[in-house]
């Protein structure tokens, strides 16, 4: 996989832990061991867009007063929905 910060080849899959600000705009929880990418040439570790636009739905479609300060990524997409999918996003 090719680093989208220095375009390097030489990428890792690992874990990192990210802050999402709750969609309602009350507070922001600390998510971890979130799949990432790290590049050992630059030292950026970043999410992929498609693992970011996941989280987001999910804090989008379930019930955020029942999440703690702390969650990993795990226990946040395993969170039943109150919507199958979300319908505002375009």
């Amino acid at each position: 996989m090719k680093c989208l910060w220095c375009e390097n080849e030489n990428t890792e899959q690992t874990a990192c832990t990210g802050y999402w600000e709750l969609p309602d705009g009350t507070r922001a929880v600390e998510i971890t061991i979130i799949p990432s990418v790290s590049c050992p040439s630059c030292g950026m570790e970043y999410q992929e867009d498609h693992i970011v636009d996941e989280i987001e739905d999910q804090l989008m479609l379930i019930d955020t007063k029942r999440i703690d300060a702390s969650i990993s990524y795990t226990d946040l997409m395993s969170i039943p929905r109150f919507l199958k999918k979300n319908y505002f996003k375009l």
